[in-house]
């Protein structure tokens, strides 16, 4: 399994966030600005509701700005986490379906946040490999590229959820 962490050798994305499908943004906390230059992925206002999978002081949103602040690692997730990220999922498809722009970043807008987005997708009625096939499309061909999380996809958070439950 491939992570921040682990795996510096993943690049910066090319920008700080990716319309997935209208309305739904993928994004991150930093990239690579034109000139290779890494700039800090500083949210304002651009969105009416921004979901954090990690929280850094000073990257926003503006007050005002719903935010959803639920740090989770880029790594095997227990029943917890796995639950907070299905309620993201929801609670950005109504956002969605409510005409409202949504944003959901991670550290660089590649797994943790390609998962809720995913998950969101699926919910929508996409398959799994649909969604992270899309997702890669849109965002960058490192998206999901945490083989962990692509197996929660193609398996299915909700029973990945109860699996995990029911081990510990």
């Amino acid at each position: 399994m491939r992570t921040r962490g682990k795996q510096p050798d993943v690049p910066a994305p090319r920008s700080p966030w990716n319309e997935i499908v209208p309305g739904l943004w993928m994004g991150g906390h930093e990239f690579r600005d034109r000139s290779g230059r890494l700039e800090l992925a500083v949210v304002r206002d651009e969105f009416d509701v921004v979901q954090s999978l990690l929280r850094l002081p000073g990257y926003g949103p503006d007050a005002g700005v719903e935010h959803h602040v639920w740090p989770i690692p880029d790594g095997p997730l227990d029943g917890t986490q796995l639950a907070g990220v299905i309620r993201l999922a929801r609670a950005a498809n109504d956002a969605l379906d409510a005409g409202r722009r949504v944003l959901v970043r991670c550290y660089h807008g590649y797994n943790r946040s390609g998962l809720v987005v995913a998950h969101a997708l699926v919910q929508r009625g996409d398959t799994a490999d649909q969604a992270i096939q899309l997702i890669r499309a849109r965002r960058s061909a490192w998206a999901l590229h945490n083989d962990l999380f692509v197996e929660y996809l193609r398996t299915g958070l909700a029973t990945v959820r109860l699996l995990e439950e029911l081990a510990e």
